[in-house]
């Protein structure tokens, strides 16, 4: 026999080689930007807060919503990490995972068992008994252990038990991916709320002035100094505007509602925490951890990695069901026809027996079985890479949803500095006798429209700030190491 062959056999019948393929982790792309070169600018400074900007290569704060620097929401996502239903499930389903894999772990080991049978028969009269008693009724009391062990030859065992490693492992990136979803969804639902309360607080003034105006119109109709389809414009202005308002309110109470379920709770108990833009901090610095790190810090890539790594082993699997199977079975008792009897001299027995079974024909079960474990490993593999192309893109999106929030910012902002300076103006006029009280209320409708389209805008950046942090992962690799702030 060549050199190689018996190491080959040595291996096979002594350390047991896996078959199957071994799982490699997929390179990270080769990646360089998020976006096409030259497009990774810091956003636009905001009115009224610093500018924010990007930090290159560095990582999200695994407690990473508390940059906005609000005690009701670090609150509220505490409450629903404690109790969320979905991350509690998500908890079990990781140690389903653990425990089955641990359970297959136990078929490396021979597997003992121990029994006691007592019997009590009677025979036919006229056949010799088996005792040579010569009766026809009698006991019989067995004891006996019995071993039986199926040798791991060729790594089936090994594959099963790296594959449900692998679903473990996945399920604990499932858990991890689940908890960022709720801690942004507790995130956006905040930064809704708030935006919602701005937009019916402007909506509502804007209502209030509305009314102001009608009546000014309606009196001025008596006097014969304008037309009536000056009153009936005003009419319609002011109809749009109450209008608008159930929606906001029909969405701030859905909002409400949310934050409920999301922290485990029920609707008939909201929370005492509320929100408003002006008690929400706009974190300053913006994360951006390297392309190549995306891979590993995204808790859905991992996932799918995982799945990829457990399809891979259960190719061995299916392999290792085609080769031959090695066993054996030990087993050694006593058997007495009195229970005193049963371990004396002259009643034990045992028993060794071996055995190689190698599937002959099976009408193609086996091969077939193989070649589907096999095309689920490049479908994971193609569901892997899916995902990662899904996971720049989220991040791409982002990056550029803030650069539009940065210029819509710069807009709104020009809008309402030019609204604020104009209602300036026509209150000192008012005050001077240069122009009526309807014309002061136009420019304070002008300012309230103004307002609204600035907290729309803001809530959208405070919104697509979080949207980053969760794009690069939530910092989840940094639980352990990051203490409470």
């Amino acid at each position: 026999m060549r050199p190689h062959r018996s190491a080959a056999a040595i291996c096979l019948l002594v350390a047991g080689c896996a078959v199957g393929p071994d799982f490699q982790r997929p390179a990270a792309p080769d990646v360089s930007a998020y976006r096409p070169a030259g497009s990774e600018r810091a956003p636009v400074p905001i009115a009224g807060a610093d500018a924010q900007r990007f930090v290159a290569g560095t990582d999200v704060p695994a407690q990473w919503w508390r940059l906005f620097r609000s005690p009701p929401l670090d609150a509220l996502v505490a409450r629903a990490l404690a109790a969320n239903p979905d991350l509690d499930a998500a908890r079990a389903a990781l140690r389903v995972a653990q425990e089955s894999a641990a359970a297959q772990r136990g078929a490396f080991w021979p597997q003992v068992s121990a029994s006691v049978q007592p019997m009590r028969q009677m025979i036919a009269a006229g056949l010799a008994s088996p005792l040579n008693s010569g009766a026809s009724l009698y006991s019989l009391h067995t004891a006996q252990v019995d071993v039986a062990y199926t040798a791991d030859v060729f790594g089936g065992n090994r594959r099963a038990v790296e594959s449900l490693d692998a679903q473990a492992e996945f399920q604990r990136f499932e858990l991890e991916a689940a908890r960022l979803t709720i801690v942004a969804n507790v995130v956006a639902a905040a930064i809704q709320e708030a935006s919602l309360r701005g937009q019916i607080a402007a909506a509502e003034s804007m209502a209030k002035m509305q009314q102001e105006m009608l009546n000014i119109a309606h009196r001025q109709l008596e006097l014969g100094a304008i037309a009536e389809a000056g009153v009936v414009a005003q009419e319609a202005a002011l109809a749009q505007t109450r209008a608008a308002l159930p929606p906001l309110r029909k969405q701030l109470a859905q909002t409400r509602d949310l934050l409920v379920a999301l922290t485990g709770g029920f609707p008939d108990k909201e929370p005492a925490e509320t929100f408003d833009l002006e008690r929400l901090e706009l974190p300053n610095e913006l994360p951006l951890s390297l392309p190549s790190k995306l891979v590993e810090r995204r808790p859905d890539v991992r996932a799918a990695e995982a799945q990829a790594h457990a399809a891979a082993a259960q190719v061995g699997v299916a392999f290792a069901a085609r080769l031959p199977q090695f066993s054996i079975d030990a087993g050694v008792g006593s058997v007495a026809s009195h229970l005193g009897d049963l371990f004396k001299t002259g009643g034990g027995f045992w028993s060794v027996a071996g055995a190689v079974v190698q599937p002959i024909f099976d009408g193609g079960a086996l091969t077939h079985r193989q070649a589907a474990a096999e095309a689920a490993y490049d479908q994971a593999l193609a569901q892997y890479r899916a995902t990662v192309v899904a996971a720049f893109q989220n991040v791409a999106d982002t990056l550029h949803a803030l650069d539009q929030d940065a210029e819509e910012l710069d807009a709104t902002g020009a809008a309402l500095d030019a609204a604020t300076r104009s209602l300036a103006i026509a209150r000192r006029q008012v005050e001077l006798g240069d122009i009526s009280r309807l014309a002061l209320l136009n420019a304070e409708q002008t300012y309230q429209q103004a307002l609204i389209g600035q907290v729309q805008t803001r809530a959208s950046r405070y919104a697509d700030t979080a949207a980053l942090f969760q794009a690069l992962g939530g910092g989840w690799w940094l639980q352990e190491n990051e203490a409470p702030r």
